[in-house]
């Protein structure tokens, strides 16, 4: 089952505010203002900036 739409149409990136893009595959939610994908586990965005992966790098934003 994909994430809700109403649920998508309110969040915003945690970091900078900005919209959020759903990925094709509905495995996170893109940030291309901060360049940064938040994980979708569950169903569940995990909207938290030090588990977000940095597009820049590819790896965790906290860089562990």
């Amino acid at each position: 089952m994909p994430v809700d739409k109403e649920l998508l149409d309110i969040l915003a990136c945690p970091k900078c505010k900005g919209k959020l893009v759903l990925e094709n595959d509905q495995s996170g939610l893109i940030c291309n203002a901060c360049k940064l994908k938040y994980r979708i586990e569950d169903e569940i965005p995990i909207m938290l900036t030090d588990e977000a992966i940095d597009l820049t790098r590819r790896s965790p934003a906290n860089g562990g």
